[in-house]
C-alpha cells in the first residue's frame, strides 16, 4: 500500500483484517497527527474537515452513488471496530444543506421525497430562522450523514494497524519495477522490497510512479482552506445545530461551545489566498453577523487531487497486481469504506 492518508490506512487496515499481508509506505507516517495554528503543507486527510456528503448526492445511479451509499452503510461498522483505539471517535449525524435558491430547494425537494427512507427531509425558513437566519428557500437535512474526525481516524488507522501486524515504513516510494509476475517497491532510502500486488493511493504523486511504467492518470491540485473561529456574539452551545451545516458549498462545523470549523474546497491552483477570510467569512454577503465578527484562532490548507478528464475517484486495476485507488477529490474521508471494500475485491482477483 503506498499512500497513507484515510484511503491508504483504511485499506490496509481492511486488507490485513482480511488476513492480508500488508506493508504500508509514505514519509508521513513518521509525522504525529495534529493541525496547529496555520498550515499550509497538511496532507488531504489532516486538512479535511471529514465531512459525509453520502445520501444527498445529487445523482440517483451510477457507481459515485453507489460507492457512497455503500460507504455510508459501513460507517457504523467502522467506527464501531475503531473506537476500541480512540474511544472519542464517533459519527456525528444530520447534515444540513441550506438552499440557495428557488431552483436548489426544487431539486432538494425532489430528492428529500426520494430518499425518505435514507433519513432525508425538507426543513422550512422557519425551522431554519433560530440557526441560520438568512435562508431564504428552506433546506435538506439528512439525518444519516453528517462527520467524522480526520485527525482521530488517522491515529486510531494507526493504532490499529499497529494491532494487525502491518509494517509501516515512513519512507517514499520512488519507483516501481516489474518483476516477473510481482512488483519490485524502490524506497527513496535506496532499500527496496518485491509484493504481489501494489496499490497506490497517492493522490498529487501517482503520475510520478505511473508515467515510467506507460501508464497516465492525471490529476491537478485544488486547495481547500479552512477557519478555526471563536465567536464573540450568536449561538453559544450549538442547541439544534446539525454536525454540519453547508451553505453555497462551505461546511461550517460546532466542536465546542463558542467554537466553530469553516472550510470549503474553493480555489483552483497549489497556492492559498493570501486572506482566506475574504473567501468564507462573509459567504458571499450571506453569513449571519455572528460569523462575520468571529475571531480566528486557526487556518490551514490542504491539497485535494481532481482527475484530469476522468470522473473521480479513480480505481483501477491498470496492470496485474497495480491497482490504483486516488483521486477522491472532496471525498477522501467520506469514500474510504466503499473504496477498501472494492480494492479487497479486486486484490482478491489478482
Amino acid at each position: 500500500m503506498i499512500g497513507a492518508g484515510a484511503i491508504g490506512l483504511g485499506t490496509a487496515w481492511h486488507l490485513a483484517q482480511r488476513g492480508h499481508d500488508v506493508s504500508v509506505y509514505d514519509p508521513r507516517l513518521k509525522a504525529p497527527v495534529h493541525r496547529r495554528g496555520s498550515a499550509n503543507d497538511l496532507s488531504g486527510t489532516s486538512a479535511s474537515l471529514g465531512v459525509l456528503m453520502g445520501h444527498v448526492f445529487r445523482r440517483r445511479s451510477g457507481r459515485g452513488w453507489r460507492l457512497r451509499r455503500r460507504s455510508m452503510e459501513l460507517w457504523p461498522q467502522w467506527i464501531g471496530a475503531l473506537q476500541a483505539h480512540q474511544p472519542e471517535l464517533k459519527l456525528h449525524l444530520d447534515l444540513l444543506q441550506v438552499a440557495e435558491d428557488e431552483r436548489a430547494a426544487e431539486r432538494m425537494e425532489s430528492l428529500a421525497a426520494e430518499r425518505v427512507d435514507l433519513g432525508l427531509q425538507m426543513i422550512t425558513n422557519a425551522d431554519l430562522a433560530e440557526i441560520w437566519p438568512t435562508a431564504s428557500h428552506g433546506g435538506l437535512l439528512s439525518r444519516h450523514d453528517g462527520r467524522v474526525d480526520p485527525l482521530l481516524l488517522q491515529l486510531a488507522l494507526r493504532e490499529a494497524l499497529a494491532e494487525e501486524s502491518v509494517e509501516l515504513n515512513a519512507t517514499a516510494v520512488v519507483r516501481l519495477e516489474r518483476n516477473d509476475n510481482r512488483w519490485r517497491v524502490h524506497r527513496a532510502d535506496g532499500d527496496s522490497s518485491v509484493h504481489n500486488v501494489v496499490v497506490l493511493s497517492t493522490a498529487l504523486n501517482t503520475d510520478a510512479l505511473l508515467e515510467p511504467l506507460g501508464q497516465a492518470r492525471p490529476m491537478t491540485p485544488v486547495l481547500g482552506q479552512a477557519l478555526s473561529l471563536q465567536l464573540t456574539t450568536g449561538p453559544t452551545a450549538w442547541s439544534n445545530w446539525p454536525s454540519v451545516l453547508v451553505d453555497q458549498g462551505f461546511n461550517l462545523i460546532p466542536t465546542a461551545p463558542k467554537r466553530l470549523l469553516l472550510g470549503a474546497t474553493v480555489e483552483p491552483g497549489d497556492r492559498a489566498s493570501r486572506d482566506p477570510l475574504t473567501l468564507m467569512r462573509h459567504l458571499n454577503e450571506r453569513a449571519p453577523d455572528w460569523l462575520r465578527s468571529a475571531a480566528v484562532v486557526g487556518h490551514w490548507s490542504g491539497l485535494r487531487a481532481r482527475p484530469v478528464d476522468r470522473p473521480a475517484p479513480l480505481l483501477e486495476e491498470l496492470e496485474p497486481g497495480l491497482i490504483l485507488a486516488s483521486g477522491h477529490y472532496r471525498n477522501g474521508v467520506l469514500l474510504t469504506p466503499g473504496t477498501a471494500e472494492w480494492v479487497a475485491a479486486s486484490v482478491q482477483q489478482a
